[in-house]
């Protein structure tokens, strides 16, 4: 790959043989110095020029990468850089000058991959190694990729208060995490990913920052009191002083995919985002991304967390749409969850019938204009239109796991029988399927919400605000402390376990079904004319059809306790039984009566699916050597 061509214009920017240019928006401030600390006492203050639009710049010789520094705006303490690329100290500390051009990178040839290829594993680099690093991670992605993994998401690793935080409260979107390994451990992640054929997706969050080490406000109009957040202020995106403020954050999306070489961004909740001007800034920022695609000359994707189920948000701009590529369907998850579990609280209690999880398959979002008794509305609008490979599934997620008291994973309540058949709805949907870490195998240990704030007020604040939570969604008991270093380290996975009992089992399905899926047409086909679903509630059996030419992939699913009877019409030609998780190889008794190798006429065959599994048959299927 190239070296770097573009920069943003905030932050710190080392400029070999000249020395290193700052640039900061400030409005708030009538002046601004830097102050350049060289050792423990000696600090040089060195004003800076105002510009227009309340921007404050200098290049000063003699500032190498490595040096530290703060800025003092002439009515405040001196702050680290709103734009920093690194801060060794944390949120507190001085920011440090980087020279990105000092990292070697090794992946000239990588040109990324369509988001058709992409099987995503979504982890925390803080719990997916002992070590919880940058650099601990690469020694899993040998695992990973023989998995069938093809890209990683990493939760958010903008520079955070403390050593243990899930991320989202990051307060300098340009620096990675001091104590995962900064810029430069997560530049050798990413460069060893790349080395494998895996694209790095990179979880930002442009809806808030955290409350600790948040020092944006005090340089300029970043925050607005128009909208409300649950999670702290609003991101002004579309009041007065709004310009600079949506180009500081647009600048770090082009950034991550330039400096760090990420493949993908995955926006935190948009429906956070609050924008009523005529271009809404996440057309901006998607258009932005899209023209750097160009010119790099490789694959880069937009990716949504939205709760809004608009398809707007992935419809093209020709087409009245903000032109993201993807975006995350909550609806396929809490469909499958309510039918595995039977769980009716909170937003659950929209969810469990069969023709919900049919439907979601069908169209994508299960809300599509009906009335919501969870939200007493009517929600969402139809995403028929949109392509299935603009939707990320999955059967559990960071949200979906830690944002329950205990932080309990499905492996907590259903047995393995139950586990393969989550995964095969996953699987062997018409969607991009993401696997949170540890899910492959069944881990046991829970993912809960954590934190090592510095403040025992918000500290305070933090506990009530979870316990205050899980009361308004039902849920009993105590819940873990957030800032103890215990609910931290209880939340490691331990990969080990996919080589032990029940857990290889797990972890052999997952394996199966993905190296199924790389071998089968049928089964990367992203047409919705090519997608067939249907249920009967009554037997609590799901069907789905999918096809690509002459090569055919029917699932048969059943989510009741009994095994069931189905009569199955197939289509002329040669099908094959190619996976039957109630078998032996999968823990259960298997059925000889099921033909696993048969010519058909089109004539009706009765098939009969063990209890909570599932049965695959393919047409014209060769087997691999």
């Amino acid at each position: 790959m190239a070296a770097i061509i573009w920069r943003p214009d905030v932050g710190a920017n080392f400029i070999e043989g000249e020395g290193t240019r700052f640039r900061v928006w400030a409005p708030k401030a009538r002046s601004v110095s830097v102050r350049i600390l060289s050792g423990e006492t000696d600090a040089a203050d060195i004003p800076l020029q105002q510009e227009q639009s309340g921007y404050f710049s200098a290049t000063i010789s003699g500032v190498e990468a490595g040096d530290r520094y703060l800025y003092l705006p002439d009515q405040g303490p001196a702050r680290p850089d709103p734009a920093s690329r690194f801060q060794p100290e944390g949120v507190h500390g001085a920011s440090q000058v980087i020279d990105p051009l000092r990292f070697e990178w090794q992946d000239r040839e990588w040109r990324g991959r369509p988001l058709e290829e992409y099987v995503i594993y979504e982890l925390h680099i803080g719990t997916f190694s002992r070590e919880g690093s940058f650099t601990a991670a690469i020694d899993s992605l040998d695992r990973l990729k023989d998995l069938g993994i093809t890209a990683i998401e990493l939760m958010p690793v903008a520079q955070f208060p403390g050593e243990r935080n899930w991320g989202y409260d990051g307060v300098y979107p340009f620096a990675p995490q001091n104590s995962y390994g900064g810029p430069e451990g997560l530049k050798r992640l990413i460069d060893a990913c790349h080395a494998r054929g895996m694209a790095v997706i990179l979880d930002v969050v442009y809806n808030h920052l955290g409350p600790e080490g948040n020092y944006l406000g005090e340089f300029g109009f970043y925050f607005t009191e128009r909208y409300r957040t649950p999670w702290g202020d609003a991101i002004n995106f579309d009041g007065p002083w709004s310009d600079p403020v949506r180009s500081f954050f647009i600048q770090n999306a082009l950034y991550w995919i330039n400096e760090f070489h990420v493949d993908a961004l995955r926006l935190d909740a948009i429906h956070g985002i609050y924008d009523f001007g005529a271009c809404h800034f996440l057309q901006q920022l998607a258009g932005e991304m899209h023209r750097h695609r160009e010119t790099l000359g490789r694959e880069i994707h937009v990716i949504a967390e939205s709760d809004l189920n608009d398809a707007r948000v992935i419809t093209p701009p020709d087409h009245g749409g903000y032109g993201l590529d993807a975006q995350w369907n909550d609806d396929f998850h809490h469909a499958l969850h309510a039918l595995l579990t039977g769980e009716k609280r909170g937003y659950y209690c929209d969810f469990g019938g069969l023709g919900q999880l049919a439907r979601a398959l069908r169209e994508g979002f299960v809300f599509s204009g009906q009335h919501s008794a969870y939200r007493l509305r009517r929600h969402g609008n139809s995403s028929r239109e949109r392509s299935p490979s603009q939707f990320v599934v999955f059967a559990q997620n960071h949200d979906q796991v830690g944002n329950r008291m205990q932080g309990d994973r499905l492996s907590s309540v259903l047995p393995p029988a139950t586990l393969m058949l989550a995964a095969g709805v996953v699987l062997t949907s018409p969607y991009i399927p993401l696997i949170f870490m540890g899910e492959e195998y069944g881990e046991t240990a829970p993912f809960q919400y954590f934190v090592s704030h510095s403040d025992p007020a918000l500290i305070e604040a933090v506990r009530t605000g979870r316990r205050a939570e899980f009361s308004s969604f039902g849920e009993q008991g105590q819940a873990p402390d957030p800032q103890a270093e215990e609910t931290f380290l209880c939340s490691k996975i331990d990969p080990s376990l996919r080589l032990q009992g029940t857990h290889r089992l797990v972890y052999r399905f997952y394996r199966t079904l993905l190296g199924l899926r790389c071998r089968i047409p049928a089964w990367r086909a992203f047409d919705r004319g090519s997608i067939r679903a249907s249920c009967d509630e009554g037997k609590r059996l799901l069907t789905l059809e999918r096809h690509a030419g002459e090569s055919a992939l029917l699932c048969l699913y059943n989510f009741s306790d009994t095994p069931r009877e189905t009569d199955v019409g197939f289509a002329p030609g040669t099908w094959r039984l190619i996976l039957d998780s109630s078998a032996p190889e999968w823990g259960g008794a298997g059925r000889l009566e099921n033909r696993a190798f048969f010519g058909a006429d089109g004539t009706a065959i009765t098939i009969t699916i063990d209890a909570f599994s599932l049965m695959l048959y393919c047409r014209n299927y060769e087997e691999q050597p």
